[in-house]
């Protein structure tokens, strides 16, 4: 996963913005909390090899679920663009069982990372 210079951009909108990506990339009804849009994948990868994508994240949904959890927004803000981050990388825990148990542990080793630095 190492790329030190990657580059990506993330979106911070709410939960009405994030159900129309949702739906017309997705194709999936409703808000979600986070959708990652990845620039390693495709026809036109080697145009800028250092761009990762786009991490776009409801705040409106991250709060919620925040309040859910016990947690602070900002946990769990960090939570969700450390997910984002693991999908711009080709992670996926939709599909396949063993490969979500391998994103939750990455995971899990980037918020204790950025544990430290804070």
């Amino acid at each position: 996963m190492d790329n030190p210079e990657g580059e990506l951009s993330l979106l911070i909108v709410n939960d009405p913005e994030i159900a129309l990506l949702n739906k017309k990339y997705l194709q999936r009804s409703g808000p979600t909390n986070v959708i990652a849009f990845p620039m390693r994948e495709g026809r036109f990868t080697e145009i800028s090899p250092q761009l990762l994508g786009d991490v776009v994240i409801s705040i409106d949904t991250a709060y919620k679920e925040s309040v859910q959890a016990g947690i602070s927004l900002e946990l769990r803000f960090e939570q969700l663009f450390v997910h984002g981050i693991l999908h711009l990388f080709g992670y996926d825990h939709e599909n396949d069982e063993q490969e979500a148990l391998i994103m939750e542990e990455k995971s899990a080793e980037l918020l204790k990372l950025i544990d430290t630095i804070k």
